[in-house]
This record gives C-alpha cells, sequence and structure tokens, in this order.
C-alpha cells in the first residue's frame, strides 16, 4: 500500500473518531458545555487535527446531516409512481421518520435542535438549508402536484412548500418534547394530511384574511 494512501486511511480514521467523539460528548454534556479542545484530547490528537477535518463544532452536524442525506437518495425508488403526488409526500415523510426513529435516534436530534437553539440561524443552516435533499425532494414532488392540478392555486408554491417542510421540523420537535408518548411516524401522517386537506379546501385568500 502507498503511502499517501495510507495518510488517507488514518485520516479518514482519524475523522470518523472526531466525529463519533463530538456527537457522543453533545449528547452527554451538551453542545454549549463541550469544546474543540476537550474533543480532541479525548481522541488523543491536537485541536488543529480538529479543524483539519471541520471548520467548527456546528461542521460536525452539518457533516453527519450530509450523511443522513445519503438516504434521502434511495426515497424515490420506494414510492410507487401510481401514487398520488399527496401520496407520495406522505411516504416520504413516514420513511424519513422511520429512519429518524430507528437508524439516527432521539438523542442525536435533541442535540442538534438544542445547538439551533443556541445560535442565529440562516437560510442556509442544515435544519433549513433549501439545498438538502429531503427538501429538494418534497419540492419536486409539490411541483408535479402543482403541475397536474393535485392543489388550489390559491396557495403559492412557497408558502405550501415551507408549511410542508415546517411539518416535519415540527414533529421532530414534539418528538423531543414528548418522547415515547408520541409516534412520530403517525404523528407526520396526521399532520400532513391534515394540512393536505385544508388545502384542498376551495376559498380564497381574501376569506382567509377575514
Amino acid at each position: 500500500m502507498k503511502p499517501s494512501t495510507n495518510r488517507a486511511i488514518r485520516a479518514q480514521k482519524t475523522r470518523q473518531l472526531l466525529l463519533d467523539t463530538a456527537l457522543e460528548m453533545f449528547g452527554k454534556k451538551g453542545f454549549d458545555n463541550v469544546t474543540i479542545d476537550e474533543i480532541a484530547k479525548k481522541c488523543g490528537v491536537s485541536k488543529g487535527a480538529f479543524y483539519t477535518h471541520f471548520n467548527s463544532k456546528y461542521d460536525v452536524f452539518a457533516v453527519k446531516f450530509k450523511d443522513i442525506d445519503q438516504f434521502y437518495e434511495g426515497f424515490p425508488n420506494k414510492i410507487s409512481a401510481c401514487c398520488s403526488t399527496k401520496e407520495k409526500i406522505i411516504v416520504a415523510y413516514q420513511e424519513q421518520m422511520t429512519y429518524l426513529r430507528d437508524e439516527i435516534g432521539l438523542e442525536f436530534l435533541r442535540t442538534v435542535y438544542s445547538s439551533a437553539l443556541s445560535e442565529t440561524m440562516t437560510e442556509n443552516h442544515y435544519l433549513i438549508d433549501p439545498e438538502r435533499k429531503i427538501y429538494k425532494l418534497i419540492e419536486a414532488f409539490l411541483d408535479e402536484g402543482l403541475a397536474k392540478g393535485e392543489f388550489k392555486d390559491v396557495w403559492q408554491k412557497d408558502v405550501l412548500l415551507l408549511n410542508l417542510t415546517r411539518c416535519m421540523r415540527a414533529t421532530v420537535f414534539d418528538w423531543i418534547i414528548f418522547q415515547k408518548k408520541l409516534d412520530i411516524v403517525e404523528e407526520v401522517t396526521t399532520l400532513v394530511t391534515m394540512l393536505f386537506e385544508g388545502i384542498g379546501i376551495s376559498h380564497t385568500q381574501e376569506d382567509i384574511a377575514k
């Protein structure tokens, strides 16, 4: 094996160790109570080694979310083309919530949402970044539904998309609060179904404003 290959393997192992250790420490001590120095020390590497792989503590979450987004790439293959657009969106969210519940876990998401509350949210924040695969997938389904006339034209697309993705975040947030008292798969199904039933009501924006 070439020296350069050995270095690449060691670098990948160090990166994974830093990622796993940081997430574990965030979960145990809280995001704000963990320093980069502590993460590096526990991993037996220098602070500079941390910055070789991550730009900041927040970047740890961004990297993890990129891994999570890889899971969403396979969603279209799991959803029947015969389904209506509304059914496709509901199935996508059911798949997502099952994955978050069974593979990612409550503690990681609690840490993610807690850290989000401690910083200034921007449009490219990992929780609301419109370029994330899950958001692009829901947007694509929404475009399909609008083109087929499945939604009333009362609402603008960006308003529909905002509220559809808000259902996802709200469900996860409630799961963090209520924990085992709430089934996130059932919850997101109910929430999105109710939203769709509201979208299907024939009224005007002027009526809503009254």
